[in-house]
């Protein structure tokens, strides 16, 4: 290999990374440094990976809870809480907001009101239904949490990376417009997917299930993250970077429930 494949090699490498850092930063609160702020490209490819960072991090604190002999209801609220808080409500935000312009039945007026800062009914409504489901959901899980806990973190942001794909984004610019600029297909699709279902492969051997049910697992995954994003571009034609942040939220808080029948 010549100095010259080995410079660009490690360019490439040093590209890659600081994509991943910069990914953390803007969809998390954990404390990278600011040199990884200079690169923005494609940062949503990313958010699979992200979902599982964030899985693991909820499962190190669920053992330190178990380890402080919490009551399973408590250590489901905190995991919920630290879930929020890892975040800074990103996703959460926006669940709110798509609610309250869901609540509009003028479709002109639906995105004023999603970007509206107040939250009304609809949307605090919607953000106690989102808790509710994710802090009982947990607390009457029979399968390992940690896998839990990365599933449904990991295959929400796949969900909300299949939404960028495929679904007009509806505002000229926002947040979530780059996005859709810099995502490239299918190669972005597959990154998230092969790292899920690399995390799936843990599923065999938790002892837990068999290879079949590892599998209804997998596809009932898939299925709810892809429905979400679907149903959103139903009702509004199209998202935005609020619904891609309600596609999170509510894959994550279905997936639970779909879990619990394990």
């Amino acid at each position: 290999m010549t100095k010259i494949s080995v410079n660009r090699l490690g360019l490439w490498i040093s590209n890659l990374i600081a994509s991943f850092g910069y990914s953390v930063i803007f969809y998390t609160i954990l404390p990278l440094s600011l040199k990884w702020t200079s690169n923005w490209s494609r940062i949503a490819r990313w958010c699979p990976i992200v979902g599982i960072l964030i899985g693991l991090l909820l499962a190190l604190l669920n053992l330190l809870l178990q380890f402080c002999r919490l009551p399973i209801m408590t250590r489901s609220a905190l995991i919920v809480a630290l879930w929020i808080g890892i975040t800074g409500g990103l996703h959460l935000d926006g669940a709110m907001d798509t609610a309250d312009g869901l609540s509009v039945t003028d479709k002109e007026r639906q995105l004023a009101v999603m970007k509206d800062s107040a939250t009304g009914a609809f949307g605090a409504i919607a953000a106690v239904i989102i808790l509710l489901l994710k802090t009982v959901t947990i607390s009457e899980m029979s399968l390992p949490l940690w896998l839990v806990l990365l599933s449904a973190a990991g295959w929400a942001r796949w969900g909300q990376v299949m939404a960028i794909a495929f679904y007009p984004y509806l505002r000229e610019t926002g947040k979530g417009s780059f996005h859709k600029e810099n995502l490239r297909l299918p190669q972005d699709i597959l990154l998230g997917l092969s790292g899920l279902l690399g995390c799936g492969g843990f599923w065999l051997t938790s002892g837990y299930l068999d290879w079949w049910q590892v599998g209804i697992i997998v596809l009932g995954n898939s299925v709810i993250a892809l429905g979400t994003g679907y149903w959103f571009y139903r009702q509004l034609g199209g998202h935005t970077g609020d619904t891609y942040g309600a596609v999170v939220e509510w894959s994550e808080a279905l997936i639970l429930c779909w879990l619990t029948v394990f």
